[in-house]
């Protein structure tokens, strides 16, 4: 097939989707598929010499490795012409010629669901989540609004808008910050006292307008792959110091993930059934990742569902994959294949 990896975009998750999106390409092109590797947001300014698909007789692998701190896109956005628009240059017309786009976006418009309303548009076949349930699971305060109506536990939350008035007298400590619609961990701090939560507050606000002011809740952490409607085996994320931030998530070596985690099997049954509730309540599609927090009453709460699960070298996903015996160039060809 003619695939089309589309990565990178202008999001604070760019360099976790040119990461997962350089692994993609390379293992779509070791299954034998002629594919071009995309920038959403850089396209191809080039308009003289058409972007190369590259194939088994290609001896260059592509390779990018996730800095430590998420990008800046002030200076990105300065440093090209295309400025605050989205879509690149050319991006649409070669998306259109492609068999299928495998999106390896992170956030913004590659997962908020407008992305996918465009492609459905131009009739443009693409991997993961429509549009609609790509809305509902990137913005946090009605995904949980629907678990909850589902009897899924979720932690209690505010939401609030900023350059609106509101209260945090009543806010409960600890508790967490978090955009509304970034992934990543990007712009999210635990916070312990007023203080703090101020702090965190003036933080989030460059990433997004909309935040969300979570109960903490203290326990083990865990993820459940969906993979064509079956729950995979969970995997349980051990930071060795502070939380499953942005650097602990990407930096190799700085946490420990245990899969299958080593739980009880009565415990591994009921985190893989509400994640396959989780994932079937928001409309996800082919494949999807759901993360929990086990405390230590062993209630699951659900924090978040993931549309488009990072691919890269720490990622998630291909590891519970691995556990059944489904390989990385294989996860990617179901994707690709949609079974």
């Amino acid at each position: 097939m003619k695939i089309i990896v589309l990565a990178g975009g202008l999001s604070p998750e760019r360099d976790v989707s040119l990461s997962s999106g350089a692994l993609i390409a390379n293992a779509l092109i070791d299954n034998g598929h002629d594919v071009l590797l995309l920038d959403l947001y850089l396209g191809t300014n080039n308009t003289d010499i058409e972007p190369a698909y590259k194939n088994k007789q290609t001896a260059h692998k592509f390779y990018y490795k996730v800095p430590e701190q998420e990008p800046d896109l002030t200076q990105l956005k300065q440093a090209s012409a295309n400025g605050d628009c989205l879509i690149g240059e050319g991006v649409l017309g070669l998306c259109k010629e492609a068999d299928v786009v495998f999106l390896a976006l992170h956030g913004s418009i590659g997962e908020n669901g407008q992305l996918q309303a465009l492609f459905d548009i131009d009739g443009i076949d693409y991997t993961g989540t429509g549009y609609a349930g790509s809305l509902l699971a990137m913005d946090k305060d009605l995904s949980k609004k629907i678990m909850k109506e589902n009897g899924i536990l979720t932690p209690g939350w505010y939401y609030m808008r900023l350059h609106e008035d509101y209260d945090i007298s009543g806010v409960r400590f600890p508790c967490v910050v978090k955009p509304c619609s970034c992934g990543s961990s990007v712009g999210v701090a635990m916070v312990e006292n007023t203080a703090q939560l101020k702090a965190a507050l003036a933080a989030a606000e460059k990433y997004e307008d909309t935040l969300l002011i979570e109960d903490k809740i203290e326990g083990r952490e865990f993820s459940v792959g969906i993979l064509g409607d079956v729950a995979l085996p969970s995997i349980e994320i051990i930071p060795k110091s502070g939380f499953y931030d942005y650097k602990n998530k990407y930096q190799a070596g700085l946490t420990e993930e245990v899969c299958p985690a080593i739980i009880p099997a009565e415990t591994e049954a009921s985190l893989q059934k509400k994640a396959l509730a989780v994932h079937k309540a928001l409309r996800l599609g082919f494949y999807s990742r759901v993360d929990f927090i086990l405390d230590n009453n062993n209630n699951a709460f659900c924090l978040e569902a993931n549309t488009l699960p990072g691919m890269t070298p720490t990622s998630l996903l291909p590891q519970e994959a691995l556990a059944v015996g489904i390989s990385y160039n294989a996860l990617c060809e179901r994707i690709a294949l949609g079974k």
